[in-house]
């Protein structure tokens, strides 16, 4: 049976519902278990307002406080990894681009890391009234940056090389693993194992504050990209055609990097370091239904969730009661999938390198 068969709105709801079951098994699995029983009682507390008058409150604080902030942000990190994903191998037009490899994540990662180390003595006593606006303002600057070093390195004569982008790329993410690896050492114990942490990803420090923040910001940039799915179509033909339908493509690629570079930074700067997702579920789409931009992006929200989550569930049942950092999960994943695409890219053997 053909896949691409089904109508779009069948797969996204075929992903919704697998969506629903991860959230339900993701509440119920960890150091502390929790029956279904429990599980749809303290979710009907909250619906209806009652929350509170269960009789082990303990078990309910960490429904919603713990698990709940958790599997909210495992959903909204899986999704904009995903859309940016999927809207950079648009515009690079070339299917092994992710976040990751053209440095936005490492970049995010330092900024991060060097307002752990510095950020009281920079911001001296303001950096408490920032709060919680300061690492991802930060985490964007740096990831900005970063992406567009890569940008301009890999930018030959109007054309992206995808040998000097994945050159530039490993330059620029060797700098930021440097610059991270330098402000580790210079950290003080507490700080730098907040870097390590960051570097490998987890979401073990979510919670609604962080939810918020992440939350705001992806849903703008959601229904920003969204607009464009059409444009992103025609940049399929070639930055020329693309042109004569009416597109000014430099300013179109501009504003969609920005976005992307946005809400790739502030979800790097809550949860750390996450590669390879937005690699495979682009891919996984393309397998399934075909590029047609419209769909695909929407896509990306609903199974990017899905992917997140459950490789959260793995990171947290796989050495329990120990968690294992889900950037380590999402690597062993995502490392033989981009060595595959390399491999047939390498079949391709075009002379000077592949050009998008």
């Amino acid at each position: 049976m053909k896949l691409s068969k089904f109508s779009n709105i069948t797969i996204y709801t075929f992903f919704i519902v697998l969506m629903i079951f991860l959230m339900i098994l993701s509440a119920k699995v960890g150091a502390v278990k929790l029956t279904f029983d429990q599980i749809f009682q303290y979710a009907s507390s909250v619906i209806t307002g009652n929350y509170g008058k269960s009789d082990n409150t303990v078990y309910e604080n960490l429904f919603l406080y713990i698990r709940l902030p958790r599997i909210f942000m495992c959903l909204i990190v899986g999704a904009v990894l995903s859309m940016s994903g999927s809207i950079m191998q648009s515009i690079f037009r070339n299917p092994i681009v992710e976040p990751g490899i053209v440095g936005t994540s490492a970049g995010a990662s330092l900024g991060a890391a060097f307002i752990f180390v510095f950020g009281q003595m920079v911001f001296f006593a303001r950096v408490d009234f920032l709060g919680s606006f300061l690492l991802p303002f930060t985490a964007f600057v740096f990831g900005l940056t970063a992406t567009f070093i890569v940008y301009k390195f890999s930018n030959v004569m109007g054309k992206v090389n995808v040998t000097s982008m994945i050159l530039a790329g490993m330059a620029v993410n060797a700098m930021a693993a440097g610059g991270t690896g330098f402000l580790s050492y210079m950290a003080r114990d507490p700080q730098a194992r907040s870097i390590t942490f960051w570097n490998l990803g987890t979401f073990a420090a979510s919670d609604w504050k962080s939810v918020m923040i992440v939350g705001i910001v992806a849903i703008l940039c959601f229904i920003y990209n969204l607009r464009y799915a059409k444009d992103l179509n025609a940049l399929q033909l070639g930055d020329e055609e693309a042109s004569y339908l009416g597109i000014n493509v430099e300013r179109l690629k501009l504003k969609l990097i920005i976005v992307n570079t946005l809400m790739v930074s502030v979800a790097t700067s809550m949860v750390g370091v996450i590669a390879f997702v937005g690699l495979i579920v682009p891919h996984i789409l393309r397998l399934i239904k075909g590029s047609d931009n419209r769909y695909l992006m929407i896509g990306t929200i609903f199974l990017g969730g899905d992917i997140m989550l459950g490789a959260d569930i793995l990171s947290r049942t796989l050495a329990a009661p120990a968690e294992i950092p889900i950037g380590i999960i999402t690597a062993f994943v995502g490392a033989p999938l981009f060595l595959f695409l390399l491999s047939r890219m390498k079949k391709q053997n075009r002379k000077g390198g592949v050009y998008a």
